[in-house]
């Protein structure tokens, strides 16, 4: 197999087309689709679907895309390493990160991961969804308790837990009346809270209020407008400093935040670094642990 055609391929493959992959690397476009119909024709097989103005992977264009993409990035940094004499990080990092994460931590922990490897580029996406790695070009992603995928291996790095909480003028209710609470937006809401504690009780609720950011529902609890359910870490500071009162846990087992990355053997040496950063903020991955990296 030509080396050079399937470097080539992984091109037009990642940005989607034979003219923004030449755009992009600044190579001629007729090169391009040279190389990919010899590879194509070697292989005996049609890696694309050719429309008039659309560009798309076959199912065994794809697979090889997902195979060989990673290993091409390992040989690249592999020679870069040994060309260099060390084998230390370097090169673009591409990182997918939740929302909440991103807007407490990631911003501080990009900064110094930045000053402590400069020879990487990191980028960091914000976004809630389950994302492609390979399709998309990321090197590592950030979930919370995310679904079981064959492709990707990872750890938890850090673990919170949910409680109920509310304003100091806003009591709690001992005979099942509603409170008024503030939810999530877009998220479908059970009409009561299964807490614990010996009763195993349930608080109803009236949602008087839906914001789309936990940090928003955060502040407004913190003006009496109503009782949310709430990361451990996000509320510590607020609970300790009287501003939050804590009404219970919420009955559910802990959120987990995963590390993921595609799987196979050899991990290159940016996301390990990243890896090992994470483990340096968080070394027991507690809710106390992110709500003091969270301090000024």
């Amino acid at each position: 197999m030509d080396l050079l055609a399937l470097v080539d391929f992984n091109l037009v493959a990642r940005h989607g087309g034979f003219g923004r992959a030449a755009r992009a690397s600044g190579r001629p476009k007729a090169t391009l689709s040279r190389r990919v119909a010899d590879l194509e024709a070697g292989l005996d097989l049609r890696l694309f679907e050719r429309g008039a103005r659309t560009l798309k992977l076959t199912e065994e264009g794809r697979a090889l895309h997902q195979r060989s993409a990673a290993l091409l990035a390992e040989l690249d940094e592999t020679t870069a390493a040994i060309a260099s004499g060390a084998d230390r990080p370097r090169g673009r990092l591409r990182i997918s990160a939740p929302l909440l994460f991103s807007q407490v931590a990631m911003g501080k922990l990009a900064a110094d991961f930045a000053l402590r490897h400069p020879e990487v580029r990191l980028e960091v996406t914000t976004e809630d969804r389950a994302v492609d790695m390979v399709e998309e070009g990321y090197d590592l992603v950030i979930r919370v308790n995310p679904d079981p995928d064959e492709s990707l291996v990872g750890r938890i790095f850090l673990r919170d837990r949910l409680l109920v909480v509310a304003g100091p003028t806003l009591a709690r209710p001992d005979d099942g009346t509603t409170v008024p609470a503030v939810v999530r937006a877009g998220r479908e809401q059970p009409a009561q809270w299964k807490v614990k504690g010996a009763d195993a009780a349930r608080i109803a609720i009236d949602p008087v209020l839906r914001l789309s950011s936990l940090i928003m529902v955060r502040d407004a609890v913190r003006m009496g407008v109503g009782a949310a359910v709430l990361p451990a870490s996000l509320v510590s500071h607020d609970l300790a400093a009287g501003t939050l009162v804590h009404w219970a846990d919420l009955d559910m087992p802990e959120t987990a935040l995963w590390a993921l990355y595609p799987s196979r053997r050899l991990l290159s040496a940016r996301v390990s670094a990243f890896l090992d950063h994470l483990k340096q903020a968080f070394p027991h991955g507690t809710p106390d642990e992110l709500a003091a990296y969270m301090s000024p």
